[in-house]
């Protein structure tokens, strides 16, 4: 396998270099990329690799798709990189996982080709981190149901062609307890895109309001059972974390790599900076930062094969490694002096979209948290 994921991860690299970043710059201006590219991602059997073949993947092990977003956030296109992660990542093995066989033949097919681009709608304004605190609601009428409620920072939501919706439909018990997911195509009645949010960084990434006023749908459009969502998202988020994992070591690796040839060039008091001790033992300090999680990052990839990944351990994969990208780019972006805090730069866009990883997918306090009751049982 080590030879064809070699050869595939030259086919990533290729099509990344030619096909993403002559464009990126532009994308990031309009904060928005083409949903074209969504169609080229699926011609080069980029998306959804380790679907099953039987539902229109390729049934590949899991390292090929690691290398997709290892290679997407080396080369500092993030902001693709993360959308296809929820994409491919997300809500294709949520459908896999829990969907009906009905449910997986109308969609999974499509999402391996992108022709249907899907996003996952759980934040809401008065609910972040806490997803027991949705209020988004979803009443019983007849055989259908009607959802109403409103989300917020929902990747590919300008682009998105079916979300799976996180809502409430028993009020009388805990959220954990009564929360169901619901697959709502883009075009159904009373579901609307709201603005494409302005962010700090991962510009080329749409994010975005989702409303939902009296959106009626079967009960065949449940993801799972009914008031047992909770559990679904649950049962997910250890691939959630770790794939964001993933992408934080590489992007890491990918800003450090840049930063290196930097220092080789720039020059102060006549001669390369590379050759000042205060330089050269930074660089070795991120180095040593990287490896480590590196090495930890690629235990939990094989803990996860394995299906050995205990939520504890993926959450201390999600915090380290995301905590490290972001001391990794603010120090490189400090090694880069003034032209580091210039857009044309590629270390700037790395530093403002190294910030949120520590805040979605669940944030550094939530990681803590998780981790400290694995600690004390």
């Amino acid at each position: 396998m080590n030879e064809e994921l070699q050869l595939f991860r030259e086919n990533v690299q290729r099509f990344v270099t030619e096909e993403i970043c002559p464009d990126y710059a532009r994308w990031e201006r309009d904060e928005i990329t083409p949903r074209e590219i969504w169609n080229r991602l699926g011609d080069q059997g980029l998306l959804c690799v380790d679907i099953p073949e039987a539902h229109g993947g390729v049934d590949a092990d899991f390292h090929f798709s690691a290398v997709i977003m290892e290679e997407f956030c080396r080369a500092n296109v993030g902001g693709i990189g993360g959308s296809m992660a929820v994409h491919s990542d997300i809500v294709a093995h949520y459908l896999l996982n829990n969907g009906t066989e009905a449910q997986k033949q109308r969609y999974l097919p499509a999402m391996v080709s992108g022709a249907c681009v899907g996003a996952v709608a759980m934040t809401e304004p008065g609910a972040g981190s806490d997803l027991q605190g949705v209020r988004t609601s979803a009443r019983r009428d007849g055989d259908d149901y009607i959802i109403n409620g409103s989300k917020t920072f929902i990747t590919n939501g300008q682009h998105c062609d079916m979300v799976i919706v996180v809502a409430r439909t028993n009020l009388d018990v805990p959220g954990a307890k009564g929360t169901t997911l619901f697959i709502v195509d883009a075009d159904t009645p009373g579901f609307q895109r709201g603005r494409n949010l302005e962010k700090i960084g991962l510009h080329a990434s749409d994010t975005s309001e989702l409303f939902f006023e009296d959106v009626r749908v079967p009960s065949s459009a449940i993801l799972g059972e009914l008031d047992r969502g909770f559990m679904v998202l649950m049962g997910e988020l250890q691939r959630e974390r770790l794939i964001l994992a993933i992408g934080a070591v590489a992007a890491a690796e990918g800003v450090l790599a840049e930063t290196t040839e930097y220092v080789k060039q720039r020059e102060a008091f006549g001669a390369p900076i590379a050759r000042m001790q205060t330089i050269r033992h930074k660089l070795a300090e991120i180095a040593t930062d990287i490896r480590v999680n590196r090495a930890f990052v690629d235990e939990c990839i094989e803990l996860f094969r394995q299906g050995r990944l205990d939520p504890a351990t993926a959450s201390m994969a999600k915090l380290s490694t995301t905590e490290m990208q972001c001391r990794v780019a603010d120090s490189c972006l400090q090694l880069h002096g003034g032209f580091g805090y210039m857009r044309e730069y590629g270390v700037s866009r790395a530093f403002v979209d190294a910030r949120v990883q520590r805040i979605y997918g669940g944030t550094s306090e939530i990681m803590k948290e998780l981790i400290s009751r694995s600690v004390l049982e």
